[in-house]
């Protein structure tokens, strides 16, 4: 059987992990091409990968007008720019795994799912929290009735203060009309697993949440624009300084770090503060998006669910509640305790205990994801994906109406 073949737009942190596991495959799956904007970036990802030369491009658009040359494409562009190539990409009959969210709107997202349901291609959104081997456990433990009926769902996202800094003041994602809002952009993959593993239809939803901490107004008066050379450096936790200098102090050339510049080294990181995004005072960007928020659920039948995100705390993996008509779950994303009501007694279940992926990106979901796509393409077997358009679209309507809900100060019903 010939690889399956794939081309990649975006050659970020997200393409490139999903570039690299298809690479631990072998001749199994190959990738052919990438378009990327940034070309030092491009250059990189084109050598790593052995793409011919042909199919290393600036825009996306330049495989959107040329014949199909692979089997499938992963959509790994920002998050603004997703709808556009999904779309044109589909209708050009590649099969699709598409970065999350979807797209910004709802508009746009059904134009996605309209356009690879008209194609007939496959289609997979990369909520990779579904794919980890502890998500499967607690969904079969849950299916099974250990708990008896889920009543109730508590669950955590503790984005971390170094994290938010990163991505949600100083990055990417830090402005609503240049990305997308928080909840979806970060925790749409929460508000997909809260309905994944409850099961059944999200009525209503509520939701509270604010821009609170990283506002102009909370700037030390004696606060430089620039890390580099604020005299506050060694006393405020959000320095780009220790951030960034000392996780490469520590070891760690990868992401973050390698978000700043391409060359990873001391001096180039430093350059990077100097003179690049990731630099600013967290007190004097031009971010937008909420730092904490809390979001309610009510389901069809009755059953609730809240979910919490918060900036304020150390990083660290999220954790769930789920409690039962006959016991409760309790995980942290790595463990399950489930406690039986009949018998008061406590089991521990590790679902990483026999397997090798623990250690991979988000519980091994990253790795997870690309191996059920590629088992999809190659069998034509849609049943491997678990993230699909329509169960996508359904949880993505969700978050519109949470941020409906909390701008209008409002219950909304789906």
């Amino acid at each position: 059987m010939p690889p399956v073949s794939f081309i990649v737009l975006g050659a970020g942190s997200r393409g490139e992990v999903y570039a690299d596991r298809l690479a631990s495959h072998g001749d199994r799956a190959r990738v052919v091409g990438i378009a990327e904007p940034r070309q030092a970036y491009r250059t990189r990802f084109a050598q790593a990968h052995q793409v011919p030369p042909d199919n290393v491009v600036a825009d996306w658009r330049q495989f959107a007008d040329r014949p199909k040359l692979a089997d499938a494409a992963i959509v790994a562009t920002p998050d603004a720019v997703h709808a556009r190539p999904a779309v044109a990409l589909a209708e050009r009959g590649y099969h699709i795994l598409l970065e999350k969210p979807m797209a910004p709107n709802e508009p746009d997202c059904r134009r996605i799912v309209d356009a690879v349901s008209r194609a007939g291609v496959l289609f997979a959104v990369c909520h990779v929290m579904r794919y980890t081997p502890y998500t499967r456990a607690v969904k079969a433990l849950v299916d099974a009735g250990r708990i008896g009926q889920v009543v109730n769902c508590q669950h955590f996202e503790p984005v971390g203060y170094w994290h938010q800094a990163h991505s949600f003041v100083r990055g990417n994602w830090r402005n609503e009309a240049e990305s997308a809002p928080m909840l979806l952009a970060k925790s749409c993959h929460d508000v997909d697993w809260i309905c994944h593993i409850m099961g059944g239809r999200c009525a209503s939803v509520s939701s509270f949440g604010s821009l609170l901490h990283f506002r102009a107004e909370n700037r030390p008066p004696t606060a430089a624009d620039r890390c580099v050379d604020c005299p506050l450096d060694g006393h405020c936790p959000y320095s780009a300084r220790k951030i960034y200098l000392g996780m490469l102090e520590k070891g760690n050339t990868g992401w973050p770090v390698d978000i700043l510049t391409p060359d990873v080294s001391p001096d180039s990181v430093l350059e990077a503060l100097r003179t690049g995004p990731y630099g600013r005072c967290v007190y004097a960007c031009d971010n937008d998006v909420v730092d904490h928020q809390v979001v309610n659920f009510l389901f069809e039948d009755g059953r609730t669910a809240s979910f919490t995100m918060t900036a304020f705390c150390r990083a660290r993996g999220r954790q769930t509640r789920l409690f039962g008509t006959t016991g409760e779950i309790t995980g942290d994303g790595k463990t399950i305790e489930v406690f039986d009501f009949l018998t008061d007694q406590t089991e521990v279940i590790d679902p990483y205990a026999d397997d090798t992926v623990a250690g991979g990106g988000h519980g091994g979901g990253d790795g997870a994801l690309l191996d059920a796509f590629l088992d999809a393409v190659a069998d034509n077997d849609p049943s491997k994906i678990l993230s699909g358009p329509d169960e996508t679209l359904q949880t993505h309507r969700i978050v519109f109406a949470a941020e409906t809900a909390r701008r209008e100060n409002r219950a909304v019903d789906l």
